[in-house]
């Protein structure tokens, strides 16, 4: 008889997923565990060496297999804007939803540039995946693969990865080799930081990452403003280069290079982070460090001809205009070459020069900066050509259709997935379920769906649609989705876009908006509308709560300046 196993003589780890933080209420042990024996599915007997991982991702497994309650699963791979709405709208009581992504959190991302300067604190701007308002279940790594035959995914745990909360430039695994790729996997498989996750119906949902565009130096050394992680490195790094700048050792020529702060992309984000910044430096930093504000500059630069190129011309225009008069230079049709640590006057950095770094600019030369914020656009997240996209074959579930063919027979050909020629996002079709195309080696390729299987955000395209790549397209395709699910009537009508309009801060209290139509509004009441709508976009009633109590805090007695 085997010896019954308490939870007071299990390790801490052990004894921490008996809590309910990854299921929603009790739920019995898997079959294992009611047998008192501390193994997995397979019979493998828990042990100290690597047992400890391996039994957690075990049991957690079990236990969201015990709690389906015959509901079908639904697997969210992506905590953004597509995969936190559609995760939360999606009824409960019909689906298991599983959100597996490597943040834990959803970042609301119009706030980022306001907390990067201190306007908001950092807490505004996350709604966690795992509350106790939800019914959602979690599993924090990266998703490695996809078999679609068996509908299962293959996950690699991010509990401990740092750069989850950061914009992404590249592969985590670049220049990895298929053998390698199987290798890794093997290992995490028996370290247990390597699972896979059985679906019903699987939603893609991964996003893009920042485009960099080959540019030498730019991921080594540029910040980026795509999450918390972002906007904390870049309040960091302007009140150190006030900081270093204040210094008595500090010459004026090296004041001159710490503020010099280079914005690169005319979009809005570009646009109102570089608002942002002009409002901390002559609200707060002017008043702190008197002396030092006759050194700074605040210069954005762009490839294209204007900058808010979403915007007509009128209120462009207007932009640039408000931009001259705070003092911003805004430098169109200028084109980034290179960027390095070490002032210009030196060959590379030094002790003594606080991380300047130097700016190469086709049309300017060489100019030194204490900080280059990029902005430039979106790169497709290389979780799609691994997993989805490229010369990858499939082999298919039952569940696919074909487009204008009755057969229906998966096993007759090899499929891949569509994809854009151009952007090498996956194409859905209007009812945003992945499209595949079969290999038969004639001109016209077959085509065909799978039906449970959907992709929606930065990372796929409605075929024949140029729908932008904006958090207000992913937003309305999951709210779609979500509700076509609930019903069960998707095919009742494909998915429409509706142009809500843009908005963008440009300083001083003043905003653009732009309708959905046509003829848009600026200034003072811009700015009213555009903090109205945030505030009512954001998610939870907390936030709700916080950021218009941040907002008077830092009115009425100034951003917090300090560096943690």
């Amino acid at each position: 008889m085997q010896p019954t196993v308490r939870l007071a003589q299990l390790p801490s780890e052990l004894r921490l997923l008996s809590s309910r933080n990854s299921i929603r209420t009790a739920r019995p042990l898997s079959s294992t565990s009611r047998n008192g024996l501390l193994s997995r599915a397979s019979g493998e007997s828990f042990s100290r060496n690597g047992g400890i991982l391996e039994q957690r991702r075990a049991m957690t497994v079990d236990q969201l297999d015990s709690g389906r309650d015959q509901r079908e699963r639904v697997v969210v791979l992506g905590s953004g804007w597509a995969g936190y709405t559609v995760a939360r709208a999606l009824d409960s009581k019909k689906y298991q939803t599983v959100v597996v992504s490597p943040r834990s959190y959803f970042a609301f991302t119009p706030l980022l540039a306001s907390a990067s300067v201190g306007t908001l604190e950092f807490r505004t701007t996350l709604e966690p995946i795992r509350t106790r308002r939800t019914n959602v279940d979690f599993f924090q790594g990266w998703a490695d693969a996809i078999d679609f035959k068996n509908k299962k995914v293959t996950i690699e745990e991010a509990v401990e990865d740092v750069s989850s909360s950061q914009a992404l430039v590249e592969d985590r695994h670049a220049g990895e080799t298929k053998a390698q790729r199987h290798e890794r996997e093997q290992v995490g498989a028996k370290k247990g930081t390597c699972f896979d996750l059985t679906y019903d119906k699987l939603i893609v949902t991964v996003g893009c990452y920042s485009q960099t565009f080959g540019t030498p130096g730019i991921k080594e050394h540029a910040l980026f403003l795509k999450d918390v992680g972002d906007a904390r490195r870049i309040r960091n790094r302007i009140l150190a280069c006030f900081e270093a700048a204040a210094l008595p050792t500090t010459t004026d020529e090296q004041q001159k290079e710490l503020l010099n702060f280079a914005v690169v992309g005319g979009g809005p984000t570009g646009i109102e982070f570089s608002a942002e910044l002009h409002d901390i430096i002559h609200e707060d930093l002017a008043r702190i460090y008197p002396e030092l504000i006759q050194f700074h500059k605040i210069a954005v630069y762009d490839v294209a001809k204007k900058v808010l190129p979403m915007f007509d011309e009128k209120l462009a225009q207007y932009a640039m205009d408000t931009f001259k008069r705070e003092g911003i230079a805004v430098k169109t049709n200028h084109h980034v070459e290179s960027l390095r640590p070490g002032s210009p006057r030196e060959k590379g950095a030094s002790a003594d020069d606080h991380q300047v770094y130097t700016l190469k600019v086709k049309e300017e030369g060489e100019m030194g900066v204490g900080m280059v914020v990029w902005s430039t656009g979106l790169m497709q997240n290389p979780f799609v050509a691994k997993a989805m996209g490229g010369d990858n074959l499939y082999e298919v579930p039952k569940s696919f259709r074909r487009i204008n063919d009755p057969s229906n027979d998966p096993d007759s050909l090899s499929w891949r997935v569509k994809t854009n020629a151009k952007t090498g996002s996956v194409l859905t079709d209007d009812r945003l379920r992945l499209k595949l195309v079969g290999e038969d080696g004639s001109d016209k390729k077959p085509e065909a769906i799978l039906n449970d299987v959907y992709a929606l955000g930065d990372c796929a395209i409605i075929e024949d649609t140029q729908y932008p790549a904006t958090a207000q397209v992913a937003s309305q395709k999951a709210y779609w989705l979500a509700k076509r699910l609930n019903k069960n009537d998707i095919e009742k009508a494909g998915f429409t876009y509706k142009n809500m309009g843009v908005m963008a801060y440009i300083g001083d209290w003043n905003a653009l908006l732009q309708g959905g139509g046509s003829g848009g509004i600026s200034g003072r009441l811009a700015w009213i509308i555009w903090r109205g709508a945030y505030l009512t976009k954001s998610v939870s009633i907390r936030n709700k709560i916080l950021i218009p109590v941040y907002w008077a805090i830092n009115w009425l007695f100034g951003r917090d300046i300090s560096r943690f």
